[in-house]
């Protein structure tokens, strides 16, 4: 296998990194709208907590974006 084949595949797999991130994000407000519709009083308190549920996901996903960058151009 030639090195540059070897680089797509890796930053490919490098990029699965956003397919985890994205269904965590759907998690986190999926839940949050579930419970905000169920008990709106406490909405307000949890919506910090949501918010940092979503940028550690996030947070996941660009690191792996990241690495493919890195193995890409690198």
């Amino acid at each position: 296998m030639e090195a540059e084949a070897a680089r797509y595949i890796g930053a490919g797999l490098a990029c699965s990194a956003l397919i985890g991130a994205g269904i965590g994000i759907g998690n986190i407000f999926g839940n949050y709208v579930s419970a905000a519709i169920r008990n709106p009083a406490a909405a307000g308190p949890v919506f910090g907590q949501a918010m940092l549920g979503f940028a550690l996901a996030e947070a996941t996903g660009l690191f792996g974006l990241v690495i493919a960058f890195i193995i890409l151009f690198g």
